[in-house]
């Protein structure tokens, strides 16, 4: 029946199918239980209505089955009360309560064959919700983790990009310019030493290396 369509198609095939095209899987997967649920409560409608249709039948069925067992003793009394006439007419009435009795027995075999499938089918679309239900936690966080990762390979495809590289050397040349002028400055702020100092720093330097002569020869003479 059409009706009970999807219980072809909740099937993990089409679950997946439907998350490889879906912009928004998690949105798509709590549409999908919904869409169950309306069908749920559709087939819960139907089912209501064919059960009714079975009871009515019983009762049909039934009553003329009564019918039938009274006709046949009226039947019996009215001959026993010697008038003929009135025992054919219940026997009369009798075969007709017969064949009502034969027809509302099959249609009533039929409309309880009908319920009971419809019913098992529903049962089977509320076990597949269930399953459906227990699956969403797990695709969920399928799908939470793979935003996460998606975001952290996003961030990290721009770590250490060749951007950031030239960046970071700019600077570090940057430092490298303001330590030479830092340096630069303390050399222009130091004073410079006369002509006669400096002569004096290289005379200091050969007196030094001359008395360390005298002194090494002295130790030669002893």
């Amino acid at each position: 029946m059409a009706l009970f369509k999807r219980i072809r198609d909740i099937t993990a095939a089409s679950i997946n199918d439907l998350l490889d095209k879906a912009e928004d899987p998690v949105k798509m997967i709590n549409q999908f239980l919904r869409d169950m649920e309306e069908d749920i409560a559709e087939a819960e409608v139907s089912v209501a209505k064919q059960i009714a249709v079975e009871k009515r039948f019983k009762e049909q069925r039934d009553d003329a089955s009564s019918l039938v067992k009274k006709r046949a003793e009226q039947a019996e009394k009215a001959l026993e009360m010697n008038n003929e006439d009135l025992a054919r007419r219940a026997l009369q009435d009798k075969r007709e309560q017969q064949e009502r009795f034969e027809t509302y027995s099959a249609e009533y075999d039929k409309a309880k064959g009908m319920a009971t499938e419809l019913r098992g089918k529903l049962e089977q679309m509320k076990d597949e919700l269930l399953k459906m239900k227990g699956r969403r936690e797990m695709l969920v966080a399928r799908a939470d983790a793979a935003k996460v990762q998606k975001q952290i390979n996003h961030t990290l495809g721009g770590f250490g990009s060749d951007g950031a590289a030239k960046g970071f050397a700019r600077m570090e040349e940057k430092v490298n310019q303001m330590e030479a002028e830092a340096e630069a400055s303390n050399e222009l702020r130091t004073p410079s030493r006369s002509l006669d100092e400096e002569f004096k720093q290289l005379d200091s330097g050969v007196e030094d290396e001359l008395a360390a002569l005298k002194e090494k020869l002295a130790k030669r003479s002893e």
